[in-house]
C-alpha cells in the first residue's frame, strides 16, 4: 500500500529562491472526486502521471500514482478536466535529507506559493528553515484539488 506523509507550509519570505537545485512546469487536472479519493492527471515537465489519492486533510494518505503517456495526458487535460486544473512551478530545495517543493502556483491561483515536506512517518523531525511560514497541512482550502474548484484569487 502507498502512503504519502505530506505537510504544507504558507512561505514567509524569498529567502527559499536562493536554495533552488531545480524547476519543473506543472499542470495538472481532476478527472473526479468523492468523499473517498479524488483522480488527477499530471503533466512534469517530459513526463506525465496518473494519480489517485486518498480523501482527507489529516498529512497521511493514500497515494497510488502511475506513468502514462504525456500525448494521453495532454489530452485528458483538455478534453476531460475542463476548468478543474492547476498550473505551476515546482522547485526543488534539498536540505539535509529532506527536499522541500515549493509549488509556485500560475493562473487563478497566483500569488500563492506553499512548501511541501514529504516525511518517513508522521512524527519525523525536520530542520525548518527560516522561510517557512504557517503550517496550513490542516486546512482544506490548500488542498490542490480544491485549489482547482475555488482558485486562490477568489478568496475573500
Amino acid at each position: 500500500m502507498a502512503v504519502e506523509i505530506e505537510r504544507k507550509f504558507l512561505v514567509a519570505s524569498n529567502k527559499w529562491r536562493q536554495q533552488v537545485t531545480r524547476s519543473e512546469r506543472m499542470m495538472q487536472g481532476y478527472l473526479a472526486e468523492n468523499e473517498r479519493c479524488s483522480v488527477r492527471v499530471r503533466l512534469e515537465g517530459e513526463r506525465a502521471r496518473l494519480n489517485i489519492k486518498s480523501a482527507g486533510i489529516d498529512i497521511e494518505r493514500l497515494e497510488f500514482e502511475y506513468p502514462v503517456p504525456v500525448s494521453d495526458a495532454e489530452e485528458i487535460l483538455n478534453k476531460l478536466c475542463g476548468s478543474r486544473h492547476v498550473q505551476k512551478m515546482r522547485h526543488y530545495i534539498d536540505l539535509e535529507n529532506h527536499v522541500f517543493e515549493v509549488d509556485e502556483f500560475e493562473g487563478d491561483n497566483a500569488g500563492l506559493i506553499i512548501a511541501e515536506i514529504e516525511l518517513k512517518s508522521r512524527d519525523e523531525s525536520f530542520n525548518r528553515p527560516d522561510w517557512l511560514g504557517r503550517e496550513v497541512s490542516g486546512d482544506p482550502r490548500y488542498l490542490n484539488n480544491n485549489l482547482a474548484r475555488e482558485p486562490f484569487n477568489l478568496w475573500r
